[in-house]
């Protein structure tokens, strides 16, 4: 397809009008209309040579014949104009282009070749605007086939689905296409694009309802376990709570967070000389940035520090030999050991402190319980290199 000049927007120049006449002075056949055009300086000083002003921009009146009033056009002032701005050329690849300017002349031109000029520029308007028509449709029919194309992909594959914002309506979509989003409409659109909104409401109609099937199903679940939870608390409670836990239970007045602690504190009997953790890490991490740099913390915020947990990849025999034991003194549950380090970010040369911790799950019923145990001093290992940094191991 050939290039099209991009099109100019004409902008009208100021031109004084022309004092009102009575209708009888104005010629019956024809029309005096405002040329406007530019002189060269060649033109100019011919002009101040032929007796005239010798501006660059010349404005004359003209008359135009009736036979000839497609040369004029007429704004919305009713100000009349010879059609000389904006001018029509061809290019040196024989292209019209339309040029956002009045004609410029090296000499003050005859009222005929102003005119001659004018029927000129008329006709390579219309060639002009014509080429851009055509471009249009190409472009048009471009569009068309690509919006069939990508219609004709979305009615077959049914895992498509089009933009929920805005929402698809009985007349309108919007997908998201590798042109961008494109708005598919039933009242516009032709072909295949006008089926593309009725089944894009369909999907989306269908995918809301599953989605509120769904959740129903999961809140279904969650308060059978929860319900199946309270339940085994409440036995257990029964058969091993002392009588307050039962008066209060009676009452509805016990916490279900002390039924799993006590509930805990039963099924880790076994560990109870070990320990307990307490997350305070970021009070050792304080202590820690203190006595490395020399300086007074009060306090420390959440953004000052990040917390990286993992199993240990590796453990020594010590911790290996302390892990059986625990796994052996309660077999029902499961025992694994966790590195938790802790990193400051203010300054990437203060080594990360590390806690580990053994950490023991099990579960009564529907109820799950977990208990985190410092693992004792004399089973860690000396600090390692992470990351070419020392990493110390903190523990209470």
């Amino acid at each position: 397809m050939e290039p099209v000049a991009r099109p100019v927007l004409v902008r009208a120049e100021p031109v004084v009008t022309p004092a009102t006449e009575a209708p009888g002075s104005r010629p019956a056949n024809g029309l005096t209309v405002t040329a406007v055009y530019h002189l060269s300086e060649a033109g100019r000083k011919a002009s101040l040579l032929a007796g005239g002003d010798g501006r660059a921009v010349q404005r004359i009146s003209v008359e135009v014949p009736a036979n000839r009033l497609h040369l004029v056009s007429v704004n919305g002032h009713g100000i009349a104009r010879l059609k000389l701005r904006p001018r029509y050329e061809l290019d040196a690849e024989q292209q019209v282009v339309c040029i956002d300017m009045a004609p410029i002349f090296d000499h003050p031109p005859t009222i005929d070749e102003l005119l001659r000029q004018a029927a000129r520029n008329h006709q390579l308007e219309r060639a002009y605007h014509a080429k851009r028509t055509i471009a249009r449709d190409e472009r048009s029919d471009t569009d068309r086939v690509r919006r069939t194309e990508i219609a004709l992909a979305f009615l077959a594959d049914k895992s498509q689905r089009a933009l929920v914002h805005p929402s698809p309506t009985p007349r309108r979509c919007y997908l998201a296409t590798q042109y961008g989003h494109l708005r598919f409409d039933r009242v516009i659109d032709t072909g295949p694009a006008r089926d593309v909104p009725k089944e894009a409401l369909r999907r989306f109609r269908a995918d809301v309802k599953a989605n509120r099937e769904r959740r129903a199903r999961e809140r279904a679940e969650h308060v059978r376990l929860r319900d199946e939870r309270w339940a085994t608390m409440i036995v257990w409670v029964n058969e091993h709570g002392t009588p307050d836990q039962q008066s209060r239970l009676n009452a509805r007045l016990l916490p279900p967070s002390e039924i799993k602690e006590a509930m805990a504190d039963q099924a880790f009997r076994a560990l109870s000389h070990l320990p307990r953790y307490t997350h305070d890490g970021p009070e050792h991490l304080r202590v820690h940035v203190e006595q490395w740099l020399g300086r007074k913390r009060e306090r420390i915020s959440e953004s000052d520090y990040m917390v990286f947990g993992h199993q240990v990849r590796t453990i020594s025999d010590r911790q290996w030999a302390m892990l059986q034991e625990m796994r052996a003194a309660v077999p029902h549950a499961h025992v694994d050991l966790h590195l938790r380090e802790f990193i400051w970010r203010r300054d990437p040369g203060v080594p990360r402190i590390s806690q580990l911790t053994a950490v023991a799950t099990t579960k009564v019923g529907a109820v799950v319980l977990r208990r985190e145990y410092l693992v004792p001093e004399e089973s860690n290992a000396q600090a390692s290199p992470v990351n070419g940094k020392e990493s110390a191991l903190s523990h209470s």
